[in-house]
């Protein structure tokens, strides 16, 4: 199968402008992503899809492959639509599925791309999946940064919130609690179906991309993931995630040709 990981950066992000390009353990974040993005034994290929002539000049200094999309997507997700269909056309090779890695996950580890893909490639009946993982304490569920989900007894998910789900109140002892680890294969024509649906209400209020799919009457298949990682959307977690990668153990393997940080 043709499995390609595309990886949406942009400079004009809300919480923390020109975060794919800050600088973590002597790389760019952007650079991180990508290189362990590669590591993956199921993707094929991977690119960073951008509206920013920065960030592809980066990415060309740098040796990562980069493709040019519009700047008037809202959603990571229309954005790498767009892209699958310029790389296609690049390649002439037709995609079987499209794994959307956020540009803001520098501690991604390969083995968590494989195991979310698994679903798609081996159960006809999952088009999407997203990989969870459990909320480590009241700082994290109270987060509005981090989206939270909930599930039912298939791993479907049935919400997703920025607020803390399930409510505390009335649960007896610690009820699960997860949080969407943005790392989403999609079956190729599935995310080309996505892109033609009009946005929802609960999408818009929520901020969350899956939304809309949950509320067309799609599944989303939730994956658990046994590894501890942060993403980055504010200064303060890029703190936090630069002192946690001092020492991180996919550094000294990412197999990149060019500069450190792309100068």
């Amino acid at each position: 199968m043709n499995i390609i990981g595309i990886i949406p950066a942009r400079m004009a992000s809300n919480r923390f402008p020109g975060k794919p390009l800050v600088e973590i353990a002597g790389r760019a974040m952007i650079y991180h992503v990508y290189w362990r993005s590669k590591m993956s034994k199921v993707l094929n290929c991977v690119y960073v899809a951008t509206c920013d002539r920065e960030i592809e000049d980066y990415c060309r200094r740098a040796g990562i492959k980069v493709v040019m999309t519009a700047d008037t997507h809202e959603r990571a997700t229309d954005r790498a639509a767009e892209a699958v269909v310029k790389i296609e056309k690049e390649t002439k090779k037709n995609a079987d599925i499209v794994v959307m890695i956020q540009g803001d996950e520098p501690m991604v580890f390969p083995e968590m791309i494989d195991s979310v893909v698994r679903p798609v490639v081996e159960k006809k009946d999952v088009r999407v999946a997203n990989l969870m993982a459990e909320l480590k304490n009241e700082e994290e569920e109270k987060d509005p940064n981090i989206v939270k989900v909930v599930v039912g007894k298939d791993n479907n998910a049935l919400y997703f919130s920025r607020e803390a789900i399930p409510s505390r109140k009335k649960a007896k002892g610690a009820p699960p609690c997860y949080k969407q680890v943005p790392i989403i294969p999609f079956a190729r024509d599935f995310l080309i179906t996505f892109n033609k649906l009009p946005q929802t209400p609960l999408e818009i209020i929520e901020s969350v991309d899956m939304l809309r799919l949950l509320e067309h009457g799609y599944a989303v298949r939730m994956v658990p993931s046994g590894f501890s990682t942060y993403g980055v959307d504010t200064p303060r977690d890029l703190e936090r995630v630069g002192k946690l990668m001092q020492a991180d153990p996919l550094i000294p393997k990412y197999s990149d040709k060019g500069a450190k940080n792309g100068k």
